[in-house]
């Protein structure tokens, strides 16, 4: 039956239905873009590969030695001071002095370093240079002992000023500081002051010298000549020459703060009672008033001192605010006020009086126990003797006296 109306036929299915032709050309057209497609991912997969074998065609040569590289000939130029830091191997080293002009390349430095295998054993450190000198020379500078800038060595109980013991002095840590300053560079040396050191860590902002976070609310409040003391604890720093007083500063007391987390401070301070920053005071007290081996000791008379309440009648205190390096002080030092006589005050002394060594911190994190009270020095190797009553105390005291201990 013919429909020349069209009153049997669905508009929507005759138009959606293509013609043979169009299907035929809609095929071929889904075909050539699968194509183009195809041929593009085998272009790019080419080309990852070429780059590929490229790069290790060159690593090849170069770790066979095959390519050529720069070098410089001659033993340098101007000076110029490089730091090598903790655990760095070869490579990394030669990149540092490559970064610096040292050398010409970092292949220059590797390729002469295995003529001489003590470049491997290059200490973390400042190292005064040269620039564009020869892998060869390079080599040679940086395994001499005297092209390392000497690192600063604080022992325990040290304060940051002199202390002046008869006729000799003892050098605190500004000196010791100013001293590692020191740099002869191009034939002139140049040297930071102590005073120079002295005048920045006490009117430069606290931020600016690294003091942490924890520390920062007792600095500010503490005179400035005292405000840093205890924050650069026992150890070996690193400094460089050249640099400013502020710089000098900011990188010790950054590198202490490290230690010092090591050390279990702030961090393991929770369950004593004391703030982070009363800790460290009171390991300073225990550096100063004890040897090691009775350090837990001592910290567990001040934990008992500070809970009673009851002074701590340290004369460690008072010399250290007199600048005295005495064991014992007299009826006037003692009479005399002051927030760092522990005789007439309760509680801790403003600041640390000295470097802490990570021995005392650990005892001050965790006292020995007990009900001890009282301690003097008893033996000659400096020993204390510990006592609960005051009774037991007195006869241990008279005791080391006669003995001349004291």
């Amino acid at each position: 039956m013919s429909d020349d109306l069209g009153l049997f036929t669905d508009p929507d299915v005759d138009e959606r239905r293509p013609l043979k032709r169009e299907r035929g050309r809609e095929n071929s057209a889904r075909a050539k873009a699968k194509k183009r497609k195809k041929t593009i991912m085998w272009l790019v997969v080419a080309l990852v590969l070429a780059v590929g074998m490229g790069g290790a065609v060159y690593g090849y040569r170069e770790l066979r030695g095959i390519g050529s590289y720069d070098d410089f000939t001659g033993s340098g130029e101007t000076d110029t001071i490089i730091e090598v830091q903790d655990g760095e191997v070869i490579s990394q080293i030669a990149s540092t002095l490559y970064d610096n002009g040292v050398v010409a390349s970092a292949r220059a430095f590797i390729e002469a370093s295995k003529s001489d295998a003590r470049v491997t054993s290059v200490q973390p450190g400042f190292y005064l240079m040269k620039t564009k000198m020869s892998g060869k020379q390079a080599v040679a500078r940086m395994i001499d002992e005297k092209t390392r800038v000497p690192a600063v060595q604080i022992i325990g109980g040290i304060k940051l000023t002199d202390i002046k013991v008869g006729d000799k002095l003892v050098k605190g840590i500004y000196s010791q500081l100013a001293d590692a300053s020191c740099t002869e560079k191009d034939g002139v040396k140049k040297c930071l002051t102590a005073d120079e050191i002295k005048a920045a860590a006490e009117q430069t902002d606290p931020v600016a010298l690294g003091v942490p976070e924890w520390a920062l609310a007792d600095v500010k409040k503490a005179e400035p000549q005292y405000r840093l003391e205890g924050l650069i604890m026992r150890g070996v720093y690193q400094v460089k020459p050249g640099v400013s007083a502020v710089e000098m500063i900011r990188s010790v007391i950054v590198a202490s703060t490290q230690k010092l987390q090591g050390a279990g401070i702030p961090g393991g301070t929770a369950n004593t009672g004391f703030r982070p920053y009363e800790v460290l005071v009171i390991a300073s007290l225990i550096e100063k008033e004890a040897i090691e081996k009775d350090f837990t000791k001592v910290s567990q008379v001040i934990y008992n001192r500070l809970k009673e309440p009851m002074a701590l009648q340290f004369d460690s205190t008072i010399n250290y605010k007199n600048n005295q390096p005495h064991i014992r002080t007299s009826d006037a030092d003692r009479a005399k006020p002051g927030p760092y006589n522990t005789y007439k005050n309760l509680g801790l002394p403003p600041t640390p009086i000295g470097s802490p060594s990570q021995q005392a911190i650990a005892a001050a994190l965790k006292p020995e126990g007990g009900n001890i009270m009282y301690f003097v020095k008893c033996e000659k190797d400096g020993t204390s003797c510990f006592s609960v009553t005051i009774d037991e105390h007195n006869a241990k005291d008279q005791k080391a006296q006669k003995d001349g201990i004291y």
